[in-house]
């Protein structure tokens, strides 16, 4: 009945869109969301004039086509000249928004504006493209890749099968959009990726006339701005949003790398705007607190005994006192979370050597007794971390990749690293951070394109307010897609895979085996070798090969175990990649600047081809490429990227999933009830359930993680927005300072403010100041500003009057001091300091916030609302922190004394050494000025002000942080 009713309603979906789109050249599938097939039949129209201009555009030499981009150049900046007046009110319109949901709107109306600038010029500029890819590098675009490319122009999401050739779509929405001289940026999920898609589709840009550049993480900052300047720049989301920060690190405008946020393509968005949005971007710096905590933490939380509980079964919530005792804590394995018991808090503290774990000094102690609890709970070598070089590295469980740089923060990457037993390394303070969402939200228009979106589309929409689009694909998907089978063990369930890998091996189909964490990809390789199998074992431990191991996958008797989706990006061909084949032969014959090499590399290639064809036909024959996942993932998404491997333009194609109880998703949600109904059947050893609706459930315990993944995501985003907020400010300031604003008359203004300050403070409302003390107030002016009174100055006069002759005393030293050292010096020495004390007190304001952010949760204990509490007080601090840049950044002005021209001005962020932390980023711990050391930055302007006279130690420092000589400048 179930099959009738979901037959009929596809079959009513089928005919309302061939209803509603009769004649339409392009194949809508009958899945397809009529809000996708509206906006593809949309674009189909535009595909037909598209299509009407190829045979006119052929007729073009190569250098009438060249020319045709100075033809549309001139034609953009003259409509984006007519459209200015309207974007110049919009601008101004969305910086007056105090309410997200307006800014949001805006933009929506700004991105609408700026696609209209383009609108006149589209066809003739895909028309061209898809030529000069034909003549550049062999592709021609498909309708449907023309589709894609008008959907990424739109500023919207693509769905795009895997195989349909994203990476040529993103150049005609690249190309148009560059037009403008703005600067495109794509976006890709690792460095290999970038280079290879610049060197792949570069030739189409230069072959047109456009500049392409692309940033890898070893570059130093002359490379990246070379890079960041031209029309069009390949690169990860990682180093766009790192080149960001450092850009707001920087003493100098000509230092900046990065340009304007204009328009930005993203490969792999769910990957990028979903899975790694996670985890914000860090640029993070030791602080100084003792490891031995750590040791000590783990020392005591091995003496601990434990309940583990999967899921609270009824009635235990009554009896959780009685269940408890006798343990010291609770580890929830659902929530992966620890809770000591009154029993395990008595202990801990003995074992600590204190009172008790709740007094103010303390508090400390408690977290990390937790922190080490957790690490011993939770954290299983293999699985979420790997140990490498003495390192704690760890496992992203969404890709299987390694995440060098990157470490879990609020201790437990130390608690790891003590349990493991390895040297810990320093806490690290934050010096600049932000999320992908902010970052990329910065961006005028943003785009993306994938081959899984759709099960997230709320999520695009809310966050980032991106519409998905399905796109057709090329050929009709012919992909088997088979029931899930399910066991009772996860020895069962592996000993099924590996007769179904004997058994396809023996019929000469390829197989992608998928796994979710290194130590069962390597189990399964394990016990393939056992049986003779031969296969090629793919995982965060090689992910150097990942690209060329894939690509090969779908060889004759090809088994490839890979975990999760590794080698994301590479296309699977059957019968063998003979580019890859051909290019690893020559890397061991020749070098590319050898000048036989191009000749040696064609015959090469020409007897790879022959080969791969024929394996290719043995291959189809046999049903194609068979992906088979071993266990379910928490996000649907993840699977169907496993599944998209198979069936790439119209091959054949099979996928199937293999289940056990013992897996995590099914252990924690929902395996109970299908527990009891094999046990009731009598399920012996071995025995399989495979059933629709057993999928169907699984994929409804997907859904609810999906949602529950959505709103940490989501409360992640909001607590940053109080944050960002902020950023904008500072680094808004920052950039004005930068641009060279003069700031003598926001100096003079403060003055005015800290003077009347003053001034409440040692004069009363009385008409003759001489009642009160002449002496603290000329002291006050002494020390706040080094300003010099006679006693006779206050003689006489009323209260308006003195503070009148004050200021005028002020402006006129302020004046000589400006004659004394030149007028250009000064300006510099006001930016210098400015950005000097902001840094610092920006620095400090981010730890702040991080030790807020930290222990604002238990203010829900209060009946508070930890967000409301955070927003609030992030607020006061903020205002506190801005009062004092201004009033700090003053007095410093007006007491510093010029110094030789060869002194240096320390910049705050030079003063330690620096991490990026963040998936796929290694470790940046260079000496200052190299490319890996990017972070830091030698301070490289002339430091009018600074006093050569020795500093003690134990000193203020002459920089004017507040701190003592050694703990600042003088480290």
């Amino acid at each position: 009945m179930l099959g009738f009713i979901k037959h009929t309603i596809l079959s009513h979906k089928e005919n309302s869109i061939k209803r509603r789109y009769p004649g339409v050249s392009i194949v809508l599938h009958d899945e397809m969301p009529l809000s996708s097939a509206d906006t593809v039949v949309e674009a189909a129209a535009i595909v037909d004039k598209i299509n009407a201009l190829e045979p006119e555009i052929k007729k073009l030499s190569d250098q009438q086509l060249r020319d045709k981009t100075l033809e549309f150049k001139s034609k953009v900046l003259k409509e984006a000249a007519r459209y200015e007046p309207v974007l110049v009110d919009l601008r101004d319109s969305f910086h007056a928004a105090t309410i997200p949901e307006d800014k949001d709107k805006v933009k929506d109306k700004i991105k609408a504006v700026r696609n209209k600038v383009f609108a006149a010029i589209l066809p003739e500029t895909f028309a061209v493209v898809r030529e000069a890819s034909v003549r550049a590098i062999g592709l021609r675009h498909f309708d449907v890749q023309l589709v894609g490319g008008i959907v990424l122009h739109e500023g919207k999401i693509a769905e795009m099968a895997t195989g349909e050739g994203k990476t040529l779509v993103a150049t005609l929405a690249a190309y148009l959009n560059a037009l403008l001289g703005q600067g495109v940026h794509i976006v890709t999920v690792n460095d290999y990726l970038a280079k290879r898609d610049r060197e792949w589709m570069g030739p189409i840009y230069e072959f047109l006339g456009l500049s392409v550049g692309v940033i890898q993480h070893d570059m130093s900052d002359e490379q990246r701005k070379a890079a960041y300047g031209c029309d069009i720049t390949y690169g990860t989301n990682n180093e766009f949003g790192f080149d960001y920060l450092r850009d707001n690190m920087k003493y100098s405008l000509t230092d900046l790398v990065q340009r304007n946020y204009f328009f930005a393509i993203v490969d792999e968005v769910d990957s990028i705007l979903v899975d790694e949005a996670r985890t914000p971007l860090i640029i993070s710096g030791p602080s100084e607190d003792s490891t031995d905590k750590y040791y000590t933490a783990k020392k005591i939380a091995d003496q601990l005994k434990v309940r583990r509980i999967t899921e609270e079964k009824a009635g235990d919530k009554d009896r959780r006192d009685d269940l408890n005792k006798g343990f010291d804590y609770i580890a929830e394995e659902k929530a992966q979370t620890v809770a000591l018991t009154d029993e395990g808090e008595t202990k801990a503290a003995r074992l600590w050597g204190i009172d008790n774990l709740h007094s103010i000094e303390t508090i400390e102690y408690r977290h990390h007794i937790i922190q080490a609890l957790r690490a011993k709970e939770f954290f299983k070598n293999d699985v979420e971390y790997v140990i490498k070089d003495g390192q704690v590295v760890i496992v992203d469980d969404f890709t299987g990749r390694l995440m060098p740089g990157r470490r879990w923060s609020d201790g437990l990457h130390q608690a790891v690293e003590a349990k493991e037993g390895l040297k810990i390394e320093q806490e690290n303070q934050t010096l600049a951070t932000i999320t992908f969402q902010n970052y990329f939200r910065m961006y005028e228009k943003l785009a993306g394109m994938t081959g899984t979106a759709m099960t997230e589309a709320a999520e695009f929409k809310a966050i980032y307010r991106l519409d998905v689009v399905t796109i057709p694909t090329n050929r009709k998907l012919i992909r088997t897609n088979y029931p899930d089978c399910i066991y009772k063990t996860e020895k069962e369930k592996f000993n099924a895979v590996v007769e179904e890998i004997v058994e396809l091996y023996a019929s000469g189909k390829p197989v992608l085996v998928g796994t979710i964490s290194i130590d069962k990809s390597e189990h399964l390789a394990e016990l393939l070798k056992r049986r003779g199998i031969a296969h090629q074992v793919l995982n965060a431990k090689y992910h150097e090969m990942e690209a060329q191991i894939v690509a090969q996958a779908g060889r004759f008797k090809g088994v490839t175990i890979a975990t999760n989706m590794a080698g994301r990006g590479t296309d699977i061909l059957l019968g063998g990649n003979p580019d890859f084949m051909a290019k690893t032969l020559m890397k061991q014959k020749m070098v590319p600047q050898d000048l036989q090499y191009q000749e040696e590399y064609k015959k090469v290639l020409n007897k790879f081809k022959q080969e791969a064809q024929a394996e290719h036909e043995k291959v189809v024959g046999r049903g194609g490429l068979h992906v088979l996942g071993t266990e379910r993932h928490e996000a649907r998404r993840i699977d169907n990227q496993l599944r998209g491997r198979s069936g790439r333009q119209g091959d054949p194609g099979s996928s199937r999933f293999y289940v056990s109880l013992d897996d995590d998703l099914m252990r924690l949600f929902g395996s109970d009830r299908l527990l009891g109904i094999m046990d009731k059947l009598g399920f012996e050893e071995g025995q399989v359930i495979e059933h629709p609706l057993v999928s169907k459930s699984i994929e409804i315990a997907q859904r609810r993680l999906e949602q529950h993944n959505f709103e940490i995501r989501k409360q992640l985003l909001e607590y940053d927005n109080v944050m960002n907020k902020q950023r904008e400010v500072i680094y808004g300031q920052r950039r004005e300072i930068l641009e060279g604003v003069s700031l003598k008359e926001n100096i003079l203004e403060i003055m005015e403010r800290m003077l009347d300050e003053i001034m409440a403070v040692y004069t009363h409302e009385q008409s003759n100041p001489q009642e009160n003390s002449d002496e603290e107030l000329m002291n006050a002016l002494r020390l706040r500003i080094g300003l010099e009174l006679d006693a006779s100055f206050l003689k006489d006069k009323n209260r308006d009057a003195v503070r009148k002759d004050i200021f005028a005393k002020i402006s006129q030293a302020y004046e000589a001091k400006e004659k004394t050292i030149g007028e250009g010096l000064a300006r510099h020495l006001e930016r210098m300091v400015f950005l000097q004390i902001i840094d610092g007190k920006w620095k400090d304001h981010l730890y702040a916030m991080d030790k807020l952010r930290e222990g604002i949760g238990l203010r829900a204990y209060g009946q508070r609302d930890p967000l409301i509490e955070y927003k609030r007080e992030a607020y006061a601090a903020f205002s506190s922190m801005f009062y004092s840049i201004e009033s700090e950044s003053a007095e410093m002005i007006f007491k510093l004394q010029p110094a030789p021209p060869e002194a240096k001005f320390k910049e705050v962020f030079h003063s330690s050494s620096q991490e990026l932390l963040h998936p796929e980023v290694s470790r940046s711990k260079q000496p200052a000025g190299s490319a890996e050391g990017a972070a830091r930055h030698q301070a490289s302007s002339s430091a009018p002000g600074v006093s050569q006279a020795k500093v003690g130690r134990n000193d203020p420092c002459p920089c004017g942080s507040g701190k003592k000589y050694k703990k600042c400048c003088g480290q």
